[in-house]
C-alpha cells in the first residue's frame, strides 16, 4: 500500500510519495530525474498560480533512429522496451522486411533527458539496443530532423476531432444526467460544499500503470488547478483520490454542464485505458 499528498500555495508545491522497493530500482536516477523535473530554486520567484502569459513549451526536438538488423521473434517488442527504459518517447514507428530476413526500422523518437543531440547519450543508446539484439545489429544512426519532417512524425494517426466529439458525446448521452458518474470499477464524485475556495473531487477506481499520469492530464487539457491533493491505495489495489481543484480564474467549478463535461472525461480515461479508432481506406 502506498499513499501521496500534494499540496501547493500557488508558489511552492509539496509533495510526498510513499513507494514499494524493488531489487531493481535505480534509487540514484530516480532522484537524478525527479530533480530535473522541477523548477529551479532560482526561477520559483518568477512562478505564479495564474500566469495567463506564460509561454507554452517549446516542442521537443525530433530525432530519427535508423536500425537495420537481422530479424527475429520479439525484436520490435524488445527494442522499444529499451528505448522505454532509456526514456526516449516513441511519437512514430516505420518497419521494413526484406526477403532476405533483415528489418530496417525507423523510429521518429524525442528525448526526455533532452540530450540525443550528444555523443554521450547516441552511444548509451546504442549500446543498450545492442545488449539485447545479441550482434544482429547490421547499421545503427541517430540524427535530428527537420521541422517539415518533424511535424508529419508527430501527425495524428486518429480520426478527425469532429468524428472522435461526435463518438464521445454518444457515449456521454447514455450516462445518467448526474453530477456523480459511478459504474463497478470506477467513481468520479464532484462536491463544492466541503471547501469555500475550491472543488473537491472525489476518484474511486483500480490502480494501474500511468493512472495519475492520465488524471493529470486530462485535468491540465482543461486548465483546471490542484491545490491539494491525496492517493491512498488499499489491498486490491483500489485507488481513493481526493483532489481539491479550482479553474484557471481561481473560482470553483460551479456549472453543472462543466462539472458532468468533466467527470465524463475523468471516467473515461479510467474505464477505457486502450481506445482505437479507425476509419475506412480510400
Amino acid at each position: 500500500m502506498w499513499c501521496e499528498d500534494v499540496s501547493t500555495d500557488g508558489k511552492w508545491c509539496y509533495i510526498v510519495f510513499w513507494v514499494v522497493c524493488k531489487p531493481k530500482t535505480r534509487w540514484e536516477l530516480l532522484k537524478k530525474r525527479l530533480v530535473e523535473a522541477c523548477p529551479c530554486c532560482s526561477s520559483a520567484s518568477e512562478i505564479f498560480y495564474y500566469r495567463s502569459e506564460l509561454q507554452p513549451p517549446k516542442p521537443p526536438d525530433v530525432f530519427l533512429l535508423k536500425l537495420c538488423c537481422y530479424d527475429r521473434k520479439g525484436l520490435l517488442h524488445d527494442v522499444t522496451e529499451v528505448l522505454c527504459n532509456l526514456e526516449l518517447n516513441i511519437k512514430k514507428v516505420k518497419v521494413s522486411t526484406i526477403p532476405d530476413g533483415t528489418v530496417i526500422d525507423l523510429f521518429f523518437v524525442t528525448d526526455t533527458r533532452e540530450l540525443l543531440h550528444t555523443k554521450v547519450r547516441q552511444e548509451e543508446t546504442y549500446k543498450a539496443l545492442e545488449d539485447i539484439m545479441q550482434r544482429i545489429v547490421i547499421n545503427f544512426n541517430i540524427e535530428k530532423v527537420g521541422p517539415e519532417i518533424a511535424a508529419c512524425s508527430q501527425a495524428s494517426p486518429f480520426l478527425p476531432s469532429g468524428i472522435t466529439e461526435d463518438i464521445f458525446h454518444l457515449e456521454v448521452s447514455n450516462e445518467l444526467p448526474s453530477i456523480s458518474l459511478t459504474s463497478n470499477n470506477v467513481s468520479v464524485v464532484m462536491d463544492n460544499s466541503l471547501s469555500p475556495a475550491h472543488t473537491l473531487v472525489q476518484i474511486v477506481c483500480q490502480d494501474h500503470k500511468g493512472l495519475l499520469y492520465d488524471i493529470m492530464r486530462t485535468l491540465k487539457d482543461y486548465s483546471i488547478q490542484i491545490s491539494y491533493g491525496r492517493v491512498y491505495i488499499r489491498q486490491g489495489s483500489k485507488c481513493e483520490i481526493d483532489l481539491f481543484i479550482m479553474q484557471a480564474d481561481g473560482k470553483k467549478i460551479v456549472d453543472p454542464s462543466k462539472q458532468s463535461t468533466l467527470s465524463s472525461h475523468l471516467k473515461m480515461e479510467l474505464l477505457q485505458l486502450l481506445r482505437v479508432a479507425s476509419e475506412p481506406g480510400s
